[in-house]
């Protein structure tokens, strides 16, 4: 099962304890890396096209789990990169800092290749999850964080850093990248 209900530090975290073990370079996508590999080369609503009555072929989502949970991988078609659960099972934790596509001010964002942001809330979460629509699991979807809420229940408290305890949260988790070149620091 697909490891759900953490923060996104604690996902970061996970990447470092990961890079150390294992000598390679591991971290969380950007938003639009994450879109790139969901996409997987194609520009319809979902990876497989825009009928969305197809996504139970593809996807865990609210039209096919009964509200019971998350899934093994793999259960699924990948898309056309050979990538599993893009859409659906569990919603995934970006680099990125959450800002609307267009300010309420209507002016443009700008280009910069992710959103940095001081603040430790919102972050963005890709992908949709077994309770979510299937409108939330379009490959351009995504989900601000909100982490006031999901620890509304935190039994760690004072409000632990490394788990969000309620819904939305508990279908949320993570999919890593790996550095193909390790830089060094020379």
């Amino acid at each position: 099962q697909p490891a759900v209900s953490m923060t996104q530090f604690a996902a970061k975290e996970y990447t470092k304890w990961l890079a150390r073990i294992s000598e390679q370079q591991f971290r969380l996508p950007t938003e639009a890396e994450w879109e790139y590999a969901c996409r997987a080369g194609t520009n319809t609503r979902y990876s497989f096209g825009d009928d969305a009555t197809l996504l139970g072929e593809y996807a865990w989502f609210d039209g096919n789990t009964d509200g019971d949970g998350t899934r093994h991988v793999k259960q699924k078609k990948p898309n056309p990169f050979g990538l599993y659960d893009m859409h659906g099972n569990v919603a995934e934790w970006v680099l990125d800092g959450y800002a609307p596509y267009t300010p309420a001010d209507g002016a443009v964002n700008g280009s910069e290749q992710w959103i940095r942001t001081d603040q430790p809330d919102p972050r963005v979460v890709r992908g949709g999850s077994w309770e979510l629509s299937a409108e939330s699991c379009r490959s351009a979807a995504r989900m601000a964080s909100d982490y006031e809420i999901w620890k509304e229940y935190d039994p760690n408290l004072p409000k632990s850093p490394w788990w969000c305890t309620t819904d939305p949260a508990r279908g949320v988790g993570f999919r890593l990248v790996r550095s193909l070149k390790v830089r060094t620091r020379e």
